[in-house]
């Protein structure tokens, strides 16, 4: 059977319903919305209701809270009519996943039907341990804004269009986030790919820095014959790709076959000159003007290029670009001398080394506090030392305990780890559920959330604290 035809003809499609175990993740709803767009029935479960999974629902998906196969509804439970999709966020012994795989269901991670798109589609992919976000929503609003025009798959809220979903009907071309957590990204088959960055990551995964960047060699081996590898300057990968695949070179300073010059700050602005091969795009002004920034427009311009977007293009799309949720998200401008309030997903040393950099020269000259919501029990025993070198160039620095997502506690490994090695002036450990109770009784000139966990959903109520509102 051609499981293809689920992706380009799902009106003759076998799989008329899908159900997304993990549905409430933000890679799984841009796939549920797809689906949707497609004429698919689709449902799925996950453990906790949220704002996204709200609005799924709002938006057709029928999604349960409970894990358990009497939830799951009468039409999603012929196994010859659904498929059934799971992230790996989800424990292999869930009452639901288990019931699909005892009763003959064609089980498959969110990565495999990624496989299939990309197989049915050109497919830009954007991988690295941080940046892919960003210069994936960069990508997709060049090329929806274009001729080319794209289906995109987003690890983040697009603001422009407040989705991790772009449509544009006929377009040959695919946008994807090409995830390395579990290996996904080997499931991808890429015309055009980019690696952002390959700093160690989900080494509960690969094991070492060596396995990881086998990791990164083994998904450069999959871009088709005459694609195109984007590989930024400076990194240890060895790429690994057939032959007739082209390896280009990028970077946000002035070294790379894709590169920036020109760069100027001013007036709360960025801009730069865009120089590739044969070509240069002078005072291109990026949306989200932060310096973190310009690396990723640079391998976005070159991706959306080199798939035929016009410098024009390039230039409307950066400029128009608000940024994606969670990714230097500006939450209170700080205008005036009032507070400012940022929120970025950074979650490795190097990104909140970087995100830290990149406000203060947003703000030259005031106080920056940061609350580091650690993620994985795992990643902050191997990077405790690097993450509190990283948090030290804050003025202050705030941390609740460890969200554990996935994982089990390990002995001996709490946030006091990285905290007790950070030097700000000011550091404290604080229980997330007194944070709100901190925040109300401190006074702060920048205040920056970060990490990948849940601290995002305590913005509204952070907001309303700082402005003196009461919180619903």
């Amino acid at each position: 059977m051609d499981n293809n035809n689920i992706i380009n003809q799902p009106s003759d499609s076998p799989f008329r319903n899908i159900f997304f175990v993990g549905a409430g993740g933000i890679g799984m709803a841009n796939l549920e919305r797809y689906f949707l767009s497609r004429g698919h029935n689709v449902a799925g479960y996950d453990r906790t209701e949220s704002a996204l999974t709200k609005q799924l629902e709002e938006e057709g998906v029928k999604i349960t809270y409970i894990d358990s196969p009497e939830e799951i509804p009468e039409l999603f439970r012929n196994p010859k009519e659904t498929l059934v999709v799971y992230t790996p966020a989800i424990p292999a012994d869930s009452p639901t996943l288990s019931w699909f795989r005892q009763n003959g269901f064609e089980v498959i991670k969110r990565a495999a039907l990624l496989g299939k798109i990309t197989r049915s589609t050109k497919a830009i992919c954007v991988s690295g341990s941080h940046g892919k976000t960003t210069t994936c929503s960069m990508t997709a609003n060049i090329l929806r804004n274009s001729k080319v025009g794209c289906n995109a798959f987003l690890g983040g809220i697009l603001r422009n269009i407040n989705s991790n979903l772009v449509i544009c009907e006929g377009s040959e071309w695919s946008v994807i986030e090409a995830d390395e957590y579990d290996r996904s990204f080997h499931q991808l088959s890429p015309t055009i790919a980019i690696v952002t960055s390959t700093d160690p990551d989900h080494l509960d995964i690969y094991g070492n820095e060596e396995g990881y960047l086998e990791g990164f060699a083994h998904f450069t081996s999959l871009i088709l014959p005459g694609g195109v590898l984007l590989l930024h300057t400076g990194l240890k990968l060895h790429p690994r790709v057939k032959e007739g695949v082209k390896i280009m070179t990028y970077s946000g300073g002035n070294d790379g076959d894709w590169h920036a010059e020109n760069i100027k700050f001013g007036d709360g602005s960025l801009t730069f000159t865009l120089v590739g091969p044969e070509i240069s795009i002078e005072n291109i002004e990026v949306g989200v003007p932060v310096e973190i920034n310009i690396d990723n427009a640079v391998a976005a311009a070159a991706a959306s290029i080199l798939a035929g977007a016009t410098p024009e293009n390039v230039k409307y799309g950066l400029k128009t670009f608000r940024g994606a949720k969670r990714r230097f998200e500006v939450i209170l401008d700080g205008k005036g001398g009032t507070t400012a309030l940022l929120d970025d997903y950074a979650h490795s040393p190097n990104e909140v080394r970087a995100s830290i950099r990149s406000v203060k020269k947003l703000y030259p000259g005031r106080k920056v506090s940061v609350i580091f919501q650690p993620h994985l029990y795992t990643r902050t025993k191997d990077f405790a030392k690097e993450f509190a070198s990283a948090l030290s160039e804050a003025d202050q620095v705030i941390m609740p305990e460890i969200y554990p997502a996935r994982e089990l506690p390990i002995p001996g490994v709490d946030s006091m780890l990285i905290l007790k090695d950070v030097t700000s002036p000011l550091k404290c450990y604080c229980e997330r559920k007194d944070l709100l109770n901190l925040i109300k009784n401190s006074n702060f000139d920048i205040l920056m959330t970060l990490g990948a966990a849940d601290i995002d959903r305590l913005l509204p109520d952070i907001k309303k604290k700082i402005t003196g509102q009461s919180p619903e």
